[in-house]
């Protein structure tokens, strides 16, 4: 079976039941032959969280957002001083980094997922209505064997594939490339340019040796 990477967004997990969930995640993932990413958890880098981010998205045609609780509080207000204050009750937050891993996902086109736990606040790029679809669920395991999650997990691999189609099947490396692969792989329009420009460089550098005979 093919594996390909794909990247995932979750915070670190903060009780025992969510590290329970988010291993049943990776290793739910790794059965269909998709290999798991998280900075901080599997992947490491001495540049900075979003250059982190970037560099291994890139290197992944998926991502899956797994959204859990990160803060609580029992009792607060939302807009308050305004005509629209409202009370929140048992409000609970998952890590910011959801929503700015969901955005970056999404400017590369990434097929995207989101797994959402019960209960949580749903805004921003983890509400339902965007171009992905959002499961709210308990973070158990028995919740990836659902039918629900089974399709939708199924549908997202379906979209995955369609990336991988759509990539440059030959990215080139000009560093790793010999003199005569690099004049192959450049378009006549590119080459004539060079040719150009060469031949500048060679008449400066014939006219610039006449001046010095004199």
């Amino acid at each position: 079976m093919e594996t390909k990477n794909v990247f995932i967004s979750v915070g670190l997990p903060a009780t025992k039941e969510q590290e329970d969930f988010v291993v049943a995640v990776e290793d739910r993932l790794r059965s269909e032959g998709l290999i798991p990413n998280t900075v901080g958890r599997n992947k490491f880098s001495i540049n900075s969280p979003l250059k982190t981010i970037d560099e291994l998205m890139d290197n992944c045609c998926g991502v899956i957002i797994i959204a859990l609780e990160r803060t609580y509080f029992p009792e607060g207000i939302e807009k308050r001083g305004s005509l629209k204050e409202s009370v929140l009750k048992e409000t609970k937050y998952p890590t910011p980094w959801n929503q700015i891993e969901s955005a970056m996902a999404y400017t590369k086109k990434l097929p995207l997922m989101v797994i959402l736990e019960e209960g949580l606040k749903s805004e921003g790029l983890l509400e339902k209505g965007h171009d992905w679809y959002v499961l709210s669920l308990k973070p158990v395991k028995e919740s990836l064997l659902t039918p629900v999650f089974n399709g939708l997990l199924s549908s997202w691999k379906q979209k995955i594939e369609l990336y991988k189609k759509q990539e440059p099947k030959n990215k080139i490396d000009p560093a790793t490339l010999t003199i005569g692969e690099l004049f192959r792989s450049l378009k006549v329009s590119h080459f004539w340019s060079i040719l150009a420009a060469l031949l500048a460089l060679i008449t400066g550098a014939f006219a610039f040796g006449k001046f010095l005979e004199h």
